[in-house]
């Protein structure tokens, strides 16, 4: 059986009989930073030498600034809670934003500066990335300030970075559907994870460093029988969880080379949200189009900016729809 979440019209919530108009369709919690990007020449550099030569390239980016972008490019009405420093590349991250009609107001000053992501990107498209959280494990929310944002929202999609946690009782108290993506997933029991796996509805993770998500993925449905567990296993496909049931969905590919991963799994999420919950599509075909903006943007190079369009995306969508038929 397939949960039920609050239905989503309009930017109009149904909750029992009632309407309740809303801002946002959705609310961004999560890291917010600048992605530099080194594309390698070979499939592996050379340690023993100082110099290589690369292609070099920043976008705003991290899992707050991807997924965000995702949700207003499909054109959904986006909201963000982050933190940034008052440097140049926290205006970066706030011009960008504003430039994808994205409400940044719920970005707030990270005194220890903005966050940073060195990703090397092979000629495979694999990545592998340096993480700089600077105040992430410092921060304490303004939860007043926090909750004023929320409760303006339909859907909050939360990262892991650690204060956003302290958020997640304000989102269960004002009702709205919470998903959070616990990134690559090494063990289930990691009590870093625990709080978000325990407040989600709609739980992603990655396989990168499993084979078989499958038994990740019922381990969840065994603790939470009603939460919806999706798993990108990038080439290999992607593995769905909903009641007792794991369903392995196969791979998408549409003929554009694979330059680059980041974001892939911010745009699953962000193409299975937008299909599912606002646009009343099936759990099939819902991930069918979020395979699909997640394989768009392994086809983009290092531009958080130019994930799919709702417009590229039903194209796409209704031309595998259309051979498979």
């Amino acid at each position: 059986m397939i949960p039920v979440y609050n239905v989503f019209i309009n930017n109009l919530q149904i909750v029992g009989d009632c309407w309740m108009e809303k801002e946002f369709d959705v609310v961004v919690v999560g890291a917010f930073g600048v992605d530099t990007y080194v594309f390698l020449s070979d499939s592996e550099f050379d340690v023993s030498v100082e110099g290589q030569f690369s292609e070099n390239v920043d976008s705003v980016g991290l899992a707050g600034g991807y997924s965000s972008i995702a949700f207003a490019r499909m054109g959904l009405k986006t909201a963000v809670i982050g933190y940034v420093g008052d440097d140049h590349n926290g205006r970066f991250i706030r011009e960008t934003l504003d430039s994808h009609g994205i409400i940044t107001r719920g970005l707030q000053i990270d005194p220890y500066g903005t966050k940073r992501s060195i990703n090397f990107i092979f000629p495979d498209g694999r990545r592998k990335s340096f993480y700089d959280g600077k105040g992430s494990m410092y921060t304490i929310p303004e939860l007043d300030f926090a909750s004023s944002i929320i409760s303006r929202s339909s859907l909050a999609h939360v990262n892991i970075v650690n204060w956003a946690r302290f958020l997640l009782p304000s989102i269960r108290k004002q009702g709205l559907t919470l998903s959070c993506d616990l990134q690559d997933i090494i063990d289930p029991d990691d009590p870093y994870r625990r709080d978000f796996a325990n407040s989600a509805d709609i739980l992603f993770f990655s396989s990168v460093n499993k084979d078989d998500p499958a038994p990740i993925i019922r381990k969840y449905l065994s603790e939470h029988p009603n939460v919806i567990v999706v798993s990108g296993m990038g080439n290999r496909g992607c593995s769905v969880g909903i009641g007792k049931n794991v369903t392995r969905f196969p791979a998408v590919d549409f003929g554009e080379p694979v330059v680059d991963t980041t974001g892939a799994g911010d745009s699953l999420a962000a193409g299975f949200l937008c299909s599912w919950l606002f646009q009343g599509h099936s759990i099939e075909d819902s991930i069918l189009r979020g395979q699909i903006a997640a394989r768009y943007a392994c086809s983009t190079k290092a531009n958080s900016s130019g994930l799919i369009t709702m417009q590229e995306l039903n194209h796409v969508f209704d031309s595998i729809r259309g051979l498979s038929l």
